[in-house]
């Protein structure tokens, strides 16, 4: 049996220090290291089982068990797979762990992202000394005769060989915690690191205390992590019970999800995941959303852009994917046209399943369509192949209580213009005046939909969205009107209205409405509010009413009986103040149905209909 002492083949000796400086933001990644590679030492036996090269022993159940001891300052990450030889131990710990240090000194020595250098150098075990003053390694090979190798190493490049005392095939990684990171030895701490990267590892783990040991009767065992994950099974041997269930557990949210995506395919690459529609509390949980990536059952990252579309993102899901081309430390990708493979293809299940369900179910996906519509909306400008998908799919609640895609509203509005609702509690008016006309409007009242409208008719040249306030459709005005009386009107009222408010930039029209209960309204031009909004999402600090001041019009309705009196009463002997004091009371009015007064302009409103209601007592 060897026993001998030797320096790791490295000519720098701080290779320790810099692995523990750059990593220290990071911790808990040894403990995903050391049980990542205790599965795959389990995976490879079973793998020289299937081909008849190892035999394993009767009654063989593979596991991994880690174990805190605080009084003696260890943790220990014990597994029964394939194990090494003496020669293993010196190839895969000595030699070839640290084939890349020189270059990762020299590289990365006056770097600051620990992220990058996690993803260019695959420390695996070396992590340990991340949390550790000495690690110590157990191993017996599943080789006939093979004896047991026991190897130390205190954090330089020196280490130690000698003969273990352990009798069972496989490896024991036992970490002796450094004075900066006992923190480690809390064993709800080592539960909350195993639950994060392995709850659904496909060995089961145990975990225990071994202070506790000593003082408690032994209880049953339980592994805490689940071994057979829901996306793992055919989706057809599914039920909506374990579907919502699985929600629930993995992502603590108590509200069911609205529907889900069953992932399962082994072609041309090897996928299996559930993508969650979650059912939103308000506007901004979309921003949210967690879609957990897996490699092989090994938790990754959350949410890594480069394998899930970003419009997901606002989704919650679990994804594994075997195939994925990780680097040692399962952390970053190296191939990112594979990747791009992959997203696309998530991306059209995603977009597959919105369809089949708009054409299967059309009920339910109108039912869900105000808690989905953000996140379809979004995928639409962020992937094009998304929108090319499900653009005819997209759908639109309207005023009078239907849902119409874009082709079909289109159909009753022969001027290819949509006209929408953003505020129906505000544009009462206005959406009172579509229903009487029976015309209709769709509503779109979201904080995504002023970005949807504009992308929209980028991709419609020939259409064009209005706010319901923007204008008066020709279907509203009474055509028989005469002419010249309305353009007397004009005149007259355009000088009382400029008198009344004591403003020359406010712009005034008349017009001949259809319904005569209306004395005025005012309009707001498409382009004024477009340019508002995007002042307003994206110009912090910019007064959005000074760079871009509304250009608001104020339509009066000649078919209105108080519209024609304020004119009969301005020629009136003695009468011109009380026509005066109707256009300002008139204007008031239309502005509260718009978007409301000013506080100054309110308390003059209030004022004066205090008044009214003292002349009519």
């Amino acid at each position: 049996m060897i026993n001998e002492k030797g320096s790791i083949s490295i000519q720098t000796e701080d290779i320790f220090p810099i692995i523990k400086k750059w990593l220290y933001s990071d911790k808990d990644i040894f403990m995903r290291e050391l049980v990542s590679n205790a599965s795959d030492a389990i995976s490879k036996l079973k793998k020289l089982s299937d081909i008849g090269e190892a035999v394993l022993p009767e009654g063989y159940k593979p596991r991994i068990d880690v174990t805190v001891n605080r009084e003696a300052g260890t943790i220990s990450i014990s597994d029964n797979g394939i194990g090494m030889t003496g020669e293993e131990v010196k190839k895969y710990i000595n030699q070839i762990a640290f084939s890349g240090a020189k270059d990762f000194i020299e590289k990365y020595r006056d770097k600051t992202d620990d992220q990058q250098i996690i993803g260019h150098f695959g420390l695996g075990f070396y992590s340990s000394f991340m949390v550790s003053s000495k690690v110590r390694i157990d191993t017996l090979s599943y080789q006939p005769g093979a004896a047991a190798v026991r190897w130390e190493s205190s954090g330089d490049t020196e280490y130690s060989m000698s003969e273990s005392d352990r009798k069972e095939v496989g490896t024991t990684v036992t970490l002796f915690i450094s004075d900066d990171s006992r923190e480690f030895l809390d064993t709800w701490k080592i539960r909350e690191i195993l639950k994060k990267y392995f709850a659904f590892l496909q060995y089961e783990i145990y975990l225990s205390d071994e202070n506790e040991k000593k003082d408690k009767e032994k209880k049953e065992e339980k592994p805490i992590n689940n071994t057979s994950p829901l996306w793992l099974k055919n989706p057809r041997d599914c039920t909506d019970e374990e579907y919502r269930n699985f929600y629930h557990e993995v992502f603590m949210d108590f509200n069911d999800p609205l529907f889900w995506i069953h992932i399962n395919m082994d072609y041309p690459f090897n996928m299996k995941g559930i993508i969650y529609f979650p059912k939103l509390r308000h506007e901004f949980e979309t921003l949210e959303g967690k879609i957990k990536l897996f490699y092989n059952q090994v938790f990754v990252a959350d949410n890594i852009k480069e394998v899930i579309p970003e419009f997901l993102l606002m989704l919650k899901g679990c994804l594994d994917c075997p195939d994925l081309p990780l680097n040692v430390s399962r952390s970053f990708l190296q191939n990112e046209g594979y990747a791009e493979k992959i997203s696309a293809h998530i991306t059209k299940k995603i977009a597959d399943k919105l369809q089949l369900l708009y054409k299967k179910d059309k009920e339910s996906y109108e039912k869900y369509w105000d808690d989905i519509n953000p996140f379809i909306k979004y995928g639409c400008m962020k992937e094009s192949r998304f929108f090319e998908k499900v653009k005819n799919i997209i759908i639109y609640k309207t005023i009078n209580g239907r849902y119409v895609t874009l082709d079909e509203y289109l159909n009753g509005s022969p001027d290819r213009k949509v006209y929408y609702v953003s505020d129906e509690k505000q544009q009462v008016q206005y959406v009172r005046m579509f229903k009487n006309n029976n015309r209709d409007a769709v509503i779109l009242d979201a904080l995504i939909d002023s970005h949807f409208i504009s992308f929209l008719e980028m991709q419609n040249k020939d259409i064009r969205f209005l706010s319901v306030d923007s204008d008066i459709i020709d279907s509203m005005k009474d055509k028989d009107s005469a002419e010249d009386d309305i353009k007397k009107l004009q005149e007259k009222l355009e000088k009382i209205i400029k008198e009344a408010t004591g403003t020359e930039k406010l712009k005034i029209r008349v017009e001949s409405l259809k319904s005569e209960s209306t004395p005025a309204i005012i309009l707001l031009s498409e382009e004024s509010r477009r340019f508002r909004e995007m002042s307003r999402t994206f110009g912090r600090g910019i007064n959005a009413d000074e760079l871009f001041p509304a250009e608001e019009t104020l339509v009066l309705n000649s078919g209105n009986r108080i519209i024609r009196r304020i004119a009969e009463l301005y020629d009136e002997e003695n009468r011109k103040e009380d026509a005066i004091f109707a256009a300002s009371h008139v204007y008031d009015l239309a502005l509260l149905n718009h978007r409301g007064l000013e506080p100054e302009a309110m308390a003059r409103f209030i004022e004066r209909s205090n008044e009214l209601l003292t002349r009519l007592l």
